[in-house]
């Protein structure tokens, strides 16, 4: 396994990602609308279905002070932009993602996350993601292997597009989302069933456990895939961009999960215009 940093104060990487996924989704659940009592606060529409609340901005500064004080030698990139990294390809970079599935969130619907990795020289060394509303936890550590709350998982082993769920996301450029709409439309009912998740983070760690055969995705940013990507490969699966290459943190597609249910789906779509 990959050696990691301590902190500051002697603290394993490891239990710092694991304290800020409790702080976040303490407070992530504390200001749910789809609980009882649950107030999410203000909410600003960055785009057409992009949105960021007060609880977002809550979390990410409550997650940054945390990472600040036990790493306060490394870079931190997250969503929000509170914590921008200088030069995030070289060295040791926190990745965060306060809150994946805002607009999900802001209607109480209960599919998000919180997510955070730790990347050395732009590689995903440790990523856990966490699903506040169930409970679950999505870890992995370079080297270690996949844990789901706290058991070994992998992906599934489908063979094909055919006999796969499949798992998507559109994002937010309306052009892209509607090539993506327009193959799994031209595909169809080449796959089992289709879901679109609403949280690309979630839809990452559902493909490198089995939950999803496949997942694609045509508008990525860094703190959606950061620990995704480690996810799917300690899960044994496979995480590619558009055209066939390894995605990297800075990659902006994906199609992640089953080895063959992966190149099968790049096997069926091939020709076809996705960009």
């Amino acid at each position: 396994m990959t050696d990691l940093p301590m902190s500051a104060h002697g603290r394993s990487a490891e239990q710092v990602a694991r304290e800020c996924a409790e702080e976040a989704s303490r407070i992530l659940l504390d200001r749910f609308p789809g609980r009882a009592g649950g107030h999410r606060g203000e909410t600003r529409r960055k785009g057409r279905g992009n949105f960021v609340t007060e609880t977002d901005l809550a979390v990410e500064s409550a997650v940054l002070e945390r990472l600040r004080a036990e790493f306060p030698e490394h870079a931190v990139l997250s969503e929000e932009g509170s914590g921008a990294a200088a030069d995030s390809k070289h060295g040791w970079l926190w990745v965060v993602d306060p809150l994946d599935g805002t607009h999900n969130y802001s209607q109480g619907n209960p599919v998000f996350s919180f997510t955070i990795a730790l990347c050395h020289d732009g590689d995903p060394v440790l990523g856990l993601t966490r699903a506040p509303a169930t409970g679950d936890e999505f870890f992995a550590r370079k080297g270690g292997g996949l844990l789901v709350n706290g058991e070994r998982a992998s992906v599934s082993a489908t063979p094909s597009l055919a006999e796969s769920v499949l798992g998507l996301d559109l994002g937010y450029d309306d052009a892209r989302a509607a090539k993506l709409i327009s193959l799994v439309a031209e595909v169809w009912p080449g796959m089992q069933a289709v879901r679109v998740m609403g949280s690309a983070a979630l839809g990452f760690a559902f493909a490198a456990c089995g939950r999803f055969d496949v997942y694609v995705h045509h508008f990525l940013f860094p703190w959606d895939a950061a620990a995704g990507i480690l996810l799917v490969q300690e899960g044994r699966g496979v995480a590619l961009d558009r055209d066939g290459g390894p995605m990297t943190l800075y990659s902006d597609s994906v199609i992640a999960g089953a080895p063959g249910a992966v190149q099968d789906f790049l096997r069926v779509t091939r020709g076809r215009a996705w960009r």
